[in-house]
């Protein structure tokens, strides 16, 4: 069965005090969108419909970032839930196959439950998706009896019996998309906030004979964000998740609450990941490697039994390749550094390519950026560049060439040969002494002057 997902995510988030719409607010360096569209991808679905209003653009810009074949679509004024959800009707045109409902702002829906919601609609007509909820408060109820859901009660039109039920809905709905659309359209808002309610449409189903039924997950994965106090809360289930998850795939976290993960961060087997270190978007981490503590990566490919760190910064598509040492206080930035590559310290290497098992120096920067453009610097295999040399891109320096400490290379350095770029040294005898003893007599002056 071919599968829509239809994405609702135009609310502003008043609750949220920001400019940014709310399901733009990231959780593990990405929007709640994109984990909302991550889970939803479980089921290859044939289309993804985004639901937008506050900020369409900004919301359209970041679903196609994740998915270039998304299709937004605009909820000019927001009447509810059923209002949203029948926005999508022109971009299902010729669509034949079930729709799933998910919601921008509820980003921890897990594949799997999802998966076992597709298992479900092939017995039911409508699935629901349903949690046990410790404090019910003001959730919509599901009505059961049995397996059968019968209808759906919004807690604001419920009696006294029917919030004494604890098993409440989540708002994720799978049905047949046309038949979805069909239910869509004879909602009404005759209830007590004068809101189309998707809800609505299982009672709808109901009276024309049609099965539903609610499937349970854990209440964990229904957590809607709606405020910055909710959103740290999320922040914070998310990271203890990927931890878990980290350690279960056999990476090693000494101090696992303080390792910060992106939602795409990837850890191989046996890598090891010291204290405080933040993994921004993008990063791969291959098994053997060891990240150091105190360590900021992001868009980088680090290779098996690389060393990074400690207080290493990479970023902007570094390739770190097999047994790479690269030390404290080192900033890489689009650079790749070939096998056995050692930068042990205090180094600022950017748009270069490294050759293998080149040493380079403490206080070494490849001067990438003019003011206007950014160039390109290339060592190659086997090189030694000497401590604090600047090396002004665009430059290349050969194969087991060498530069010595302090030079500044503004040339081509052909392989094999060692290059000198530094003012002649003289040394002036007796000066240093004569020097220290004039300024301690400008001192004593200046004291006695001032009093």
């Amino acid at each position: 069965m071919t599968t829509a997902l239809i994405i609702l995510a135009a609310g502003k988030g008043t609750r949220m005090k920001s400019d940014l719409p709310k399901v733009l607010h990231p959780i593990g360096s990405a929007p709640m969108l994109a984990h909302a569209m991550r889970a939803g991808a479980a089921l290859d679905p044939e289309r993804v419909i985004v639901v937008a209003g506050h900020g369409a653009e900004q919301v359209q810009a970041a679903a196609e970032a994740y998915d270039p074949h998304a299709q937004v679509v605009l909820q000019e004024e927001q009447h509810g839930t059923a209002h949203a959800v029948a926005q999508a009707r022109a971009a299902l045109d010729g669509f034949s196959g079930d729709a799933v409902v998910l919601y921008g702002d509820t980003p921890f829906v897990r594949a799997d439950t999802l998966t076992r919601m597709a298992e479900a609609r092939r017995d039911h007509d409508i699935v629901v998706l349903g949690f046990e909820a410790a404090d019910p408060g003001r959730y919509g109820r599901l009505i059961m009896a049995g397996d059968t859901l019968e209808r759906i009660v919004e807690f604001k039109d419920a009696i006294d019996e029917e919030r004494a039920v604890t098993f409440c809905n989540s708002g994720i709905i799978m049905a047949d998309a046309t038949r979805l659309m069909d239910l869509v359209a004879r909602v009404d808002n005759d209830n007590a906030a004068g809101e189309y309610y998707l809800t609505d449409i299982v009672g709808l189903a109901r009276s024309d004979g049609l099965s539903a039924t609610a499937i349970a997950c854990d209440e964990a994965e229904t957590l809607g964000i709606n405020s910055r106090a909710e959103l740290a809360l999320a922040e914070a289930a998310f990271q203890a998740q990927m931890r878990d998850d980290a350690l279960d795939n056999g990476v090693t976290l000494p101090a696992p609450e303080t390792v910060h993960f992106a939602f795409d961060t990837v850890l191989g087997r046996d890598a090891m990941v010291e204290p405080n270190v933040v993994f921004g978007p993008g990063v791969t981490v291959e098994t053997g490697a060891r990240i150091r503590a105190f360590c900021h990566i992001e868009d980088a490919h680090i290779a098996r039994d690389a060393v990074v760190g400690p207080f290493a910064r990479v970023r902007g598509g570094a390739e770190i390749s097999e047994h790479v040492k690269i030390g404290n206080f080192v900033e890489l930035k689009n650079a790749q550094l070939e096998e056995g590559v050692k930068i042990s310290h205090l180094s600022y290497v950017g748009d270069a390519h490294i050759g293998q098992h080149t040493n380079i120096g403490a206080g070494t920067i490849t001067c990438n950026y003019d003011g206007v453009m950014k160039h390109r610097t290339k060592v190659g295999e086997r090189a030694f560049i000497g401590s604090n040399t600047m090396l002004v891109a665009p430059v290349s320096v050969g194969d087991e060439a060498m530069t010595a400490s302090g030079s500044v290379i503004t040339k081509d350095v052909e392989p094999g040969a060692l290059a000198i770029a530094r003012g002649e040294q003289v040394n002036k005898p007796g000066l240093a002494r004569k020097l220290m003893d004039l300024l301690k007599t400008k001192k004593k002056k200046r004291e006695q002057e001032t009093g």
